[in-house]
């Protein structure tokens, strides 16, 4: 070809993955071969497509022409000529067969397996007849039938030529909703749940604009598919736990993304128009902010290797990898976060089908990028049979190929000469005019061929890396393993196979200048399925009878995976590192006992699946009841009660006189019919105050509150608080009357003596040293006993209790033999609050309000205090204050 201007070249050194050895350079119609002289060695092939970027870089000291090459599976090579002129024959060779401009040119036109593979049927291997009847289209329900109303890519040139919809819906009511959808891609069937009828359907956006356009039959088809439940010919065998019929419309796209579009004439759904349906927003960024964040990635990446190459004197490629990646700069990149957001997706769409037995209908903006993510990836989870080799090349085919992801735009297959600079020399011998040409040449490669480069998108390959992410969560439920993936990423990029070339499967059908792919390319199938590759892609860890539905066992899920969207890693395989350069080492968490609380969704915060958070360590019940509020401050174990002895008489009668409220708590074995059944031995414990038991149990049960309120025992307290208020005040100052004059005498403490005056102190401090403690990570209760000064009998001398460490704290605490009083434990600033634990507001006392506080010595102050308080609050607290003498604890005065 004119194109190759040298076609060998002798004596380069090529320096990749931290070694540099000599050899001959080869360059034909579509690879770039590096053949080494170390016969052992195996030969470098490297498809043009496949390269990402090209640096021509000054001559080094030692007189070489180097080239660095970046390919698209994030490898780094340098090759370094003796001659300049090679350097620049081979710089401009490839950039002339890499940049393409027609698909015909591409390496899959020219390449003929040898030997030819074992299978040929993989252009025929996705059927949308026997597909969809797998599924139990036809057979199982009538209420989905196909049609042929595309059949000729007149409706829709993007969609595939053969639909599922509802049956009650007409060709013609078709025909008059496609002008309401972008690009007139309708709602159509993508999947039917083999469970119970559960269906995903997918479109574009709808045409709402500035008017606030509607559609009747947009709304009627919409309304059709998510009623076409009510047609099965038969029902799902056994009671769906927990399933209530909350259709979802999932808007793929950030609220503001979805609302910008209406000015272009778009926009989203108006709710108000469609029945039975509610809508989500999975803030799932646009290509460009997609393209941009795995960029970031790739400079870090790329930043790594010219630190190596810097400290070794080497071009990048040659020197040894170090541990330089900047982990930080990973996480900035954002592509953690948007591959959280699509599983975060993700799980809410498997939810509300198999939980729910509800349906979804899923889009964008034209409903051929996160739609088609959102939509395989449910799939992957919901029905085993895509999580198989051959059920895994059909989804790609049904979501990707079919319903018209732009493999040619979003990959870049055609190429841009932006991907190819040309460096000017450092050296002395550069005239200012030539670095000002080159400075020219620069600028111009930073802003010409965008219209070309703005339409690229790893949305494939993002896709690639979620599924990745479930493999790796659940290893053994996938029939393939990580190589496949990445063979299917390589080849992606590669243009070897005609399966990605093409924009929709108008396009790959009919071909370009009508050259067919199917007749004149091989199929990326017939390579996965022939023999030797298959036994290399076949996960040994693959397990398919954990994915039996009549399965009862404890850990059985019925073949549904639920992905954890908070579990998401760098695929390092991928990106050529180790895990702990991409990752960091995997921390244990210094917690051992009890489960941790994950936080709630925040990207989808108007799910009406999970209105309801759950601990991440307590099973569902399998009921769609409500969950229990483990922070309910009225449930308290039973070796709590021996405190309580601290209580006057007057106390105890005061609590007598009060209703028993009943309430019951379900979860890690924590019960309490009534306040009575936490009293098993000695008086009872009781707030100072009579209402905080009942306000605090209206405002930790929320949910609750109306039946709670609905007793009448309940009705009854407030009128009881009001005729037993005076003879609560007349208690207390009756107790406080005999020992004011003692505690008048009393020095002031120091050390240890401290602790005998600790309730002398003001009410925003009284028993911050003694508290009751509740932790939701370790479910455990403290209650210690304090110094009451009205008591009859004094209780021994308390010994203080270190603090543990605190995994939170960034200073450690001292010794016990240190000797360190009560002053010097909480002199500090306060530790922060445990981000495991919900955290109710804190409600400010105001001067006049009388109360108690009812507190205990704590054993681990790095666990927020639980602490009922006077003022119908729960109070979470860290703050530990002064010690003061002169202060009225009770707000009496002192006589």
């Amino acid at each position: 070809m004119d194109s190759i201007r040298v076609s060998k070249v002798e004596r380069v050194l090529c320096g990749k993955s931290g070694s540099a050895q000599y050899g001959s350079l080869h360059l034909t119609a579509h690879h770039l071969i590096f053949r080494y002289e170390d016969d052992e060695k195996e030969e470098m092939w490297v498809p043009y497509p496949l390269i990402s970027l090209v640096l021509k870089l000054p001559q080094t000291l030692h007189g070489q022409s180097p080239l660095t090459f970046h390919t698209r599976m994030f490898e780094t090579f340098s090759l370094s000529f003796e001659k300049e002129r090679d350097a620049i024959d081979v710089f401009e060779s490839v950039k002339e067969l890499t940049v393409c401009t027609s698909v015909n040119q591409l390496y899959a036109f020219f390449y003929t397996p040898s030997p030819p593979f074992d299978t040929t049927s993989g252009w025929s291997i996705y059927s949308p007849r026997e597909e969809f009847g797998r599924m139990g289209v036809g057979t199982r329900t009538k209420a989905w039938r196909f049609t042929d109303i595309n059949k000729d890519y007149a409706l829709s040139p993007t969609y595939p030529s053969r639909l599922v919809v509802p049956t009650r819906i007409s060709d013609s009511t078709l025909q008059h909703a496609s002008k309401y959808r972008s690009k007139c891609r309708i709602p159509a069937l993508a999947y039917l749940h083999w469970a119970n009828f559960g269906s995903i359907t997918r479109s574009s956006q709808p045409m709402v604009g500035i008017k606030q356009n509607r559609s009747v039959q947009d709304e009627k088809l919409v309304e059709a598919v998510f009623q076409s439940h009510h047609f099965a010919e038969s029902h799902p065998s056994g009671p769906v736990y927990g399933a209530t019929s909350t259709n979802l419309i999932v808007d793929a796209r950030p609220t503001a993304n979805a609302v910008a579009n209406t000015a272009k004439g778009a926009g989203t759904e108006n709710m108000d128009h469609y029945k039975d349906a509610k809508k989500v927003y999975s803030g799932i960024d646009n290509i460009h902010t997609i393209r941009e964040s795995l960029a970031k990635v790739v400079d870090v990446l790329r930043e790594a290797d010219n630190v190596a190459a810097s400290v070794t004197g080497s071009l990048p490629g040659e020197a040894q990898q170090l541990v330089v990646v900047d982990r930080q700069a990973l996480r900035r990149s954002g592509w953690l976060r948007h591959m959280s957001n699509i599983l975060e997706g993700t799980a809410l769409i498997v939810r509300n089908i198999h939980i729910n037995s509800s349906h979804v209908l899923i889009h964008c903006s034209d409903g051929w990028d996160r739609t088609s993510q959102l939509s395989a990836l449910a799939q992957l989870c919901l029905d085993p049979y895509y999580r198989t080799i051959r059920g895994f090349q059909i989804l790609i085919e049904k979501d990707w190929v079919s319903f018209g992801h732009k493999f040619l735009d979003r990959c870049g297959h055609l190429s841009s000469d932006k991907f190819f600079t040309s460096l000017p020399e450092t050296g002395g011998t550069t005239s200012g005019a030539d670095a000002a040409q080159a400075f020219l040449v620069s600028v111009q490669n930073r802003f010409t061929s965008q219209s070309h480069l703005k339409e690229t998108s790893p949305c494939f390959h993002q896709f690639l890396e979620c599924v990745r992410q479930l493999q790796r969560q659940y290893p053994s439920r996938f029939e393939f393993n990580e190589r496949f993936l990445r063979q299917l990423l390589y080849h992606l990029y590669s243009c070897q196979f005609g399966s990605f070339l093409y924009n929709c499967e108008r396009e790959r059908r009919a071909g370009e200048d009508g050259v067919v792919p199917s007749e004149r390319t091989a199929c990326i199938w017939d390579l996965f399925n022939s023999t030797s590759e298959l036994e290399l892609n076949k996960n040994d860890a693959y397990d398919p009878s954990l994915d039996d539905p009549s399965s009862r066992d404890p850990p059985a899920d019925m073949g549904v995976l639920y992905p954890n969207a908070k579990d998401i890693r760098f695929w390092h395989e991928l990106y050529g590192r180790t895990e702990e350069e991409m990752n960091g080492r995997i921390v244990v968490s210094q917690t051992k006992e009890g489960p941790e609380f994950t936080p709630p969704i925040d990207s989808l915060e108007d799910d009406p699946v999970n209105s309801i958070s759950v601990p991440a360590g307590i099973s569902l019940p399998p009921s769609p009841a409500r969950t229990p509020n483990l922070s309910n401050p009225s449930v308290v174990p039973s070796n709590v009660a021996n405190a309580s002895e601290t209580l006057t008489a007057g106390l105890r009668g005061l609590w007598s006189s009060l209703p028993d409220i009943p309430q019951r708590v379900t979860g890690d074995n924590i019960t309490a019919s009534s306040p009575s059944s936490l009293r098993p031995s000695g008086p009872p414990l009781r707030p100072s105050s009579p209402g905080s038991i009942s306000s605090s149990l209206g405002r930790s049960r929320t949910a609750n509150s109306a039946d709670i309120f609905s007793n009448p025992g309940v009705k009854s307290v407030w009128g009881k608080l009001s005729s037993n208020a005076t003879a609560a005040l007349s208690v207390v100052q009756g107790a406080y009357d005999g020992v004011a004059k003692d505690f008048k005498a009393f020095p002031r403490p120091s050390g240890d003596n401290e602790e005998k005056t600790s309730e002398l102190q003001s009410r925003e401090c009284l028993g911050d040293g003694e508290r009751l403690t509740y932790r939701g990570t370790s479910r455990a209760y403290t209650v210690g006993s304090s110094y009451n000064p009205w008591d009859s009998v004094k209780p021994q001398k308390a010994i203080h209790a270190l603090p543990s460490d605190n995994p939170w704290s960034t200073t450690r605490s001292r010794s016990p033999r240190q000797g360190s009083s009560s002053r010097d434990l909480f002199d500090g600033k306060p530790l922060p609050l445990d981000p495991t634990v919900a955290h109710p507001p804190r409600r400010v006392e105001s001067d006049g309000s009388s109360g108690f506080q009812i507190s205990g010595q704590s054993h681990n102050t790095g666990v927020p205090y639980l602490t009922v308080v006077s003022d119908e609050s729960l109070v979470l607290e860290h703050e530990d204050k002064q010690l003061s003498t002169d202060t009225d604890p009770l707000g009496v005065g002192f006589l």
